[in-house]
C-alpha cells in the first residue's frame, strides 16, 4: 500500500517507520527541518520492546503532489485544520483518509477539507512514544489501534487500513461504533490529561492522591453522564472503576498533556477536557469539572508564549 503519513511527531513516526519496516511504501510529511533531513539521509531509527530497526522512507518538509492509497493525518489537534487544506495533492478518487489525535472535534476540521466519505477516524490506546533525537523514535507499547468509518466509508475500506496495520505488527481492528470508542477514550482520557498537567503527578499519583482523586473521577463521570445523555453506547457501567482500570495499568505514565507542559508547550486540552462542556452543550447540559479543569489548563498555557507543540 502507498501511504503517506502527513505530521512525524513521536507517534507519527512509529506509524510511519513500523508500515514501512512491513513493506509498505511509506513517505512522510513533516515541519521539522532537522527531522526530515535525518530521515531523508540516514532512515528512520525506531526502536521498542522488539527490537530496533531502520526503515527507509522519502520526507518531506512540505506536501508533495503524488497520489497515495492512504493518508495518515497524525498531528496534533491544533495543527489539524492547516494539515488537511494541503493534503490535496496526495488525494485521489479512491484514497482513504485516516485522522488519529486525541479527544473529540478534530475529525470534523479534517472532513471538511477531504469530505466526510473518504475519511475514516482512528484511536491509539496504551502507546507511550517519544523523539529521541531528529531521525529516531522510541515506544514503549502498543496495545491497541481502532479504526472506523466517520461517515459512509464502506466498513471493506476501513478494514483493509487495519489489515496493512496488522501487517506492520499492530493490534489493529477495524470497528462499526467508532464514536463510542472514543468516547470510552475520552472518560479515562479526562480523568488524568488536566490533573497530571496542573499537578505534575503522574497517572498512579493522581489515581490514589487524596485531594485529585476526587477531582479525576469526578471528571471521569462527568464525561461519562454527558456521553449517555448523547446517546453514545458506551461500554462502561462504572465510570470510576473505568478508569481506575485503566490507570492501574500504567501509573508512571505522564499523559501528552503533562509531558507539553513540562515542554512548555501547549497541548490539546482542548478537545478532551474542553470537548465535554462542548459536547454537553448540545443537550442542554452544563459540565462544570471539566470546564474548569480546562480554564485553569488554559490559563497556565498562556504563560507559554505559544511555543509549537510536537
Amino acid at each position: 500500500m502507498r501511504i503517506a503519513v502527513v505530521g512525524c511527531g513521536a507517534m507519527g513516526s512509529v506509524y510511519a517507520g513500523r508500515l514501512s519496516a512491513a513493506g509498505h511504501d511509506v513517505l512522510v510529511v513533516d515541519s521539522w527541518a532537522d527531522h526530515v533531513h535525518a530521515i531523508a539521509t540516514s532512515g528512520l531509527q525506531i526502536s521498542g520492546p522488539d527490537g530496533d530497526r531502520v526503515a527507509s522512507i522519502r520526507a518531506f518538509p512540505t506536501t508533495p503532489h503524488e497520489v497515495v492509497d492512504l493518508v495518515v493525518l497524525a498531528v496534533k489537534a491544533a495543527d489539524v485544520s492547516s494539515a488537511a487544506a494541503t493534503l490535496g495533492g496526495l488525494i485521489g478518487a479512491d484514497t482513504v483518509v485516516l485522522t488519529i489525535q486525541n479527544g473529540l472535534g478534530s475529525a470534523d476540521e479534517v472532513a471538511r477539507h477531504v469530505g466526510a466519505d473518504r475519511l475514516a477516524v482512528g484511536i491509539a490506546s496504551g502507546f507511550g512514544a517519544s523523539l529521541v533525537a531528529p531521525g529516531r523514535v522510541h515506544h514503549n507499547a502498543m496495545r491497541a489501534m481502532r479504526f472506523g468509518s466517520y461517515a459512509d466509508l464502506a466498513f471493506s475500506a476501513v478494514d483493509r487500513v487495519a489489515e496493512a496495520w496488522r501487517t506492520a505488527g499492530f493490534d489493529a481492528r477495524a470497528v462499526d461504533d467508532i464514536a463510542a470508542m472514543q468516547w470510552e477514550k475520552l472518560i479515562c482520557n479526562v480523568a488524568y490529561s488536566a490533573p497530571c498537567a496542573l499537578t505534575g503527578l503522574t497517572v498512579g499519583e493522581v489515581l490514589d492522591h487524596e485531594e485529585m482523586g476526587p477531582v479525576s473521577r469526578a471528571a471521569a463521570t462527568e464525561a461519562w453522564e454527558i456521553a449517555k445523555a448523547r446517546g453514545i453506547a458506551v461500554d462502561v457501567d462504572d465510570p470510576v472503576a473505568f478508569v481506575r482500570d485503566f490507570g492501574a495499568q500504567m501509573p508512571a505514565a505522564k499523559p501528552s498533556a503533562l509531558l507539553d507542559h513540562e515542554a512548555g508547550r501547549v497541548g490539546e486540552i482542548a478537545v478532551i477536557n474542553g470537548a465535554v462542556p462542548r459536547e454537553a452543550a448540545k443537550v442542554g447540559r452544563l459540565a462544570p469539572v471539566n470546564a474548569t479543569l480546562t480554564a485553569l489548563v488554559r490559563t497556565r498555557e498562556a504563560g507559554f508564549g505559544g511555543r509549537p507543540n510536537r
